[in-house]
């Protein structure tokens, strides 16, 4: 009887989930071009003023995130004077990903080189946050000529003690984390997304409509909850693999980071980072947590405008190293 109870349970959950799915998916429709990279589509969403005298700017998310939240502030300011290109990672929002595997910086980073050529944007100034602080290095290490420089937002660069939650690790065990991800996470999610979100942006207060405005709870769908579990567990393989050779980039790169981020350690990344990597800028914001771009959009705006003008700048660029 216990057991016929469970199948009931579970099934009643995973029909709760797919519809849960469905309310979401028609909340917070795609909005961009689809771009295909392989077996899988990259949702564009592009911004601004078509200017051919100043580089696009290209931004990435971070994990358990979308496109939107890099677009609300940060991108809608950069957007009133340049092009501005918004991604959703592989898996991640309205893009698609063919493989579990496709879950490491260096393999996103190809398919977004992919569509950046495909696109015909020349060289753009990429800018990344979080877990895509890890992707943005591993473009600048295999892409540098699809790059004019990089803007670095409390990134992921080097491993660091500990794991990455015994969520991730559950949702990534074959059989078990599927059918956690199609049954309970959406419900439960939905619950614990906003006190999630909010801890995150500590010790700045978390915006006022955040979660809704930025699409953040696509998330529980559940194949970019699984994506995403895949994703966390992949960084710390990656950036120990990718951390000896950072000193090989050859870029204009500004680093933006706040000392008092508990989410991703100033001084076990963005700090370490600027120590080996030539051309590297870093700026530490005094008080400002993990949420740089919601912290300080202008300060940001700021850098990427300086970035431009230094790029602009025969003494100020840097070419890259094939």
């Amino acid at each position: 009887m216990i057991s016929i109870a469970l199948a009931g349970t579970l099934v009643a959950l995973a029909l709760l989930t797919q519809a849960g799915v469905w309310v979401l998916q028609r909340s917070y429709p795609q909005r961009g071009t689809m771009v295909d990279v392989g077996d899988a589509r990259l949702n564009v969403v592009d911004l601004g003023p078509r200017e051919p005298s100043t580089p696009p700017i290209v931004m990435l998310h971070g994990a358990s995130s979308n496109l939107e939240v890099m677009r609300r502030p940060l991108g809608d300011l950069l957007a009133s004077r340049h092009r501005v290109l918004l991604i959703d990672r592989p898996g991640h929002g309205w893009s698609s990903r063919a493989r579990a595997a496709d879950s490491t910086p260096a393999v996103q980073a190809r398919m977004i080189a992919e569509a950046l050529r495909k696109l015909r944007l020349g060289r753009v100034i990429l800018v990344v946050h979080s877990w895509s602080g890890a992707l943005g290095t591993r473009m600048a290490l295999d892409w540098p000529e699809q790059l004019a420089g990089l803007v670095m937002l409390a990134p992921v660069t080097h491993p660091w003690r500990g794991g990455v939650g015994w969520y991730n690790r559950m949702v990534t065990t074959p059989a078990i984390g599927p059918l956690l991800a199609y049954t309970i996470t959406l419900p439960l999610g939905l619950l614990l997304t906003g006190p999630g979100a909010r801890k995150v942006f500590l010790p700045q207060t978390m915006p006022d409509g955040f979660v809704k405005d930025t699409a953040t709870s696509l998330l529980l769908r559940p194949r970019e909850f699984l994506a995403n579990a895949r994703d966390l567990m992949a960084l710390k393989a990656a950036v120990v693999a990718q951390a000896p050779h950072y000193r090989d980039i050859a870029l204009p790169i500004t680093v933006i980071a706040g000392n008092a981020d508990k989410t991703v350690s100033t001084g076990i990344h963005s700090r370490a980072f600027a120590r080996v990597v030539p051309h590297a800028r870093l700026i530490v914001l005094e008080g400002v947590g993990h949420m740089v771009q919601q912290a300080a959009p202008e300060r940001v705006v700021a850098e990427v405008e300086a970035m431009i003008d230094r790029i602009a700048s025969p003494a100020g660029a840097v070419p890259y190293r094939a």
